[in-house]
């Protein structure tokens, strides 16, 4: 169960990480407007933190920028040292959110079923 501060916490650090993608981070690999925050899960100890992006782009972009954000781990984690106060501040983890993709295939199935609908078996 989440307690009010890890999830307040969490908010905080989204709202930094969305600040960091747009004006600190330098990496090539990394681009703002491909790369979105959809969740932030810290634990309880608040020694950990797990940020879950979603990458626009075909596969070997998501690689790309997969390898840039875990690159910039360490400096991702000064910043919100410097940005937030707390007494530890949260080793960052990322984590590659897929799920408005298996959103996309969904509503693509059942366009496809609504279009053409299945045969029906005849009654015995």
């Amino acid at each position: 169960m989440k307690s009010f501060r890890t999830e307040r916490i969490g908010e905080q650090v989204r709202k930094e990480m969305s600040d960091l993608l747009l004006r600190g981070l330098k990496d090539s690999r990394i681009h703002a407007g491909m790369v979105s925050i959809t969740e932030v899960e810290v634990t309880g100890d608040l020694r950990h933190c797990t940020i879950y992006v979603s990458i626009y782009g075909d596969s070997q972009a998501q690689i790309a920028a997969m390898a840039g954000l875990n690159s910039a781990a360490g400096f991702v984690r000064g910043e919100l040292g410097r940005r937030i106060r707390l007494r530890y501040t949260p080793e960052v983890h990322f984590e590659q959110d897929t799920s408005l993709e298996r959103g996309d295939r969904m509503m693509t199935l059942l366009n496809q079923l609504k279009k053409d609908p299945p045969l029906e078996e005849p009654a015995p």
